[in-house]
């Protein structure tokens, strides 16, 4: 079984969750507490995490916050319905997609199911013979899930790793939000759904850091991303 983290302060809608979760094969460990959450997201025995925003003692934000510090476990953050500015901080602090409330379990099924395919699923790139990209220094190694620049490694997601690998993948051409988004984070773009841009900002900022503009991704203003 995968175990999952449920970080909640609803008692109810926990337990509806986890009896949901149980049932389709999860082995679901419930907390109420931000800080307890953050404990045992660290022990690193979780596969995925799902972290709601609102919390008694610690909000999602500031919870997102350590456990990224340490971990790139997947993460799924559970947001007041139409709260964008929740949505966006967590996405650019690391969250790798989020959904909102009050939320369905065959929802929350089917978004857990895809974070934990674009972490463990090569199937996208199974056509390469070597298993590696190579972009000028920047190295994709795929099975390893590394990224180098160099010899340096560049910390992502595995949603930013993901995304990225499409864009190297394709660096001969314009990849449309919608690919990166069904290809990348597993589900088809909705509307007005900025993750994708959320997320190609963050690898924006790590790339920057080390190659200082060697490498850029280029916005191509409504209808996606190229890197150079």
């Amino acid at each position: 079984m995968i175990n999952i983290l449920l970080i909640d302060d609803d008692v109810e809608l926990s337990q509806m969750l986890s009896e949901y979760l149980t049932n389709e094969s999860f082995k679901v460990k419930v907390v109420h507490q931000g800080q307890e959450g953050i404990n045992e997201a660290l022990t690193g025995e979780y596969k995925a995490i799902i972290l709601d925003i609102m919390l008694p003692d610690l909000n999602g934000i500031d919870v997102l916050k350590n456990i990224r510090q340490s971990l790139n476990t997947p993460v799924i953050m559970l947001t007041a319905k139409g709260d964008n500015i929740d949505r966006v901080l967590g996405l650019e602090l690391g969250a790798d997609d989020y959904i909102p409330k009050p939320c369905y379990p065959r929802e929350l099924l089917a978004r857990l199911r895809a974070v934990l395919r674009r972490m463990d699923d090569k199937q996208p790139y199974a056509e390469l013979d070597d298993k590696k990209y190579q972009f000028h220094d920047l190295t994709l190694d795929i099975p390893q899930r590394l990224c180098m620049w160099k010899n340096i490694t560049i910390e992502l997601t595995s949603t930013e790793f993901n995304l990225l690998a499409l864009l190297v993948k394709n660096n001969d051409r314009v990849v449309t939000k919608e690919e990166l988004s069904e290809e990348g984070l597993g589900r088809a773009r909705e509307l007005y759904d900025r993750s994708v841009d959320v997320h190609i900002s963050n690898i924006r900022q790590k790339l920057h850091q080390l190659t200082r503009d060697a490498i850029t991704i280029e916005t191509i203003r409504a209808v996606g991303y190229r890197i150079r």
